[in-house]
């Protein structure tokens, strides 16, 4: 009798041929790996020898260059943690107790330091106060000597004054000569020169200088009645008194 060949059990996967059949239809879609954030395409499974070489090879790469980039990102973050203020925090030890010898000790000094302060200021406040008035004595001072200087200068000027007014009451002062002495006063006013002196003033000792004395009654009080010599003032101070004769009442 001949055996019949049995047909092959299509629940039986074993190790028989048919398992690579079905799974070369399984293997005919490319599986995806992802490590390292890297998507590695494997070889299609009909041929077991090229899938396992092209899985394990890279694999292993790509897990010893992802284990040297976490190590590097291990070092720069420790790196950035030991630099930055970002790190741990840092807390400070606690403040010592002060006891009340030092306590005493240091408002003591701190007085001291007012004490000194204080002084220091009013010894500011002096000398500002000096400087000043050391200014105001310096501008004063200067003003007297540039005022002396003029006045000396105008007082030799005088005489040539004294004949402009002699040669004025004779009615010699005409043409161009009595043009340059208006000139020449003029000029000379400008300086702060002043004269004074006319009859009929009020006699004042401080400024006339009485060389004749009569008496009449056609004055209450004594009184410059005749002008021999007219003074002047620079500024307010007397350059020269007038030469004067004094009428007193009877």
């Amino acid at each position: 009798m001949t055996d019949k060949p049995r047909a092959a059990d299509p629940g039986s996967t074993g190790s028989a041929r048919g398992g690579s059949a079905s799974a070369g239809k399984a293997g005919a879609e490319p599986r995806v790996v992802i490590r390292n954030n890297r998507k590695i395409r494997e070889a299609p499974a009909s041929d077991p020898a090229a899938a396992d070489a092209g899985s394990d090879v890279p694999a292993e790469g790509l897990v010893e260059e992802a284990e040297v980039v976490v190590d590097e990102i291990q070092a720069e973050t420790a790196e950035a943690d030991e630099g930055t203020p970002g790190g741990p925090p840092v807390v400070d030890a606690p403040a010592e107790p002060v006891d009340a010898a030092a306590a005493t000790s240091l408002g003591a000094e701190l007085e001291a330091l007012r004490a000194e302060l204080d002084e220091r200021t009013r010894d500011l406040q002096r000398v500002t106060a000096e400087y000043a008035n050391y200014r105001k004595r310096v501008d004063r001072d200067r003003g007297l000597v540039t005022e002396q200087a003029t006045g000396s200068v105008l007082a030799a000027l005088l005489p040539i004054l004294d004949d402009l007014d002699r040669a004025r009451e004779h009615g010699d002062l005409v043409g161009p000569f009595g043009s340059v002495a208006e000139q020449l006063t003029t000029a000379l006013g400008k300086f702060g020169l002043t004269p004074f002196g006319e009859e009929g003033d009020p006699f004042d000792p401080t400024r006339h200088e009485a060389v004749a004395h009569q008496t009449s009654a056609e004055v209450s009080e004594p009184t410059c009645v005749q002008i021999m010599r007219r003074g002047y003032l620079i500024g307010e101070r007397l350059l020269r008194p007038a030469l004067v004769g004094v009428a007193d009442p009877e």
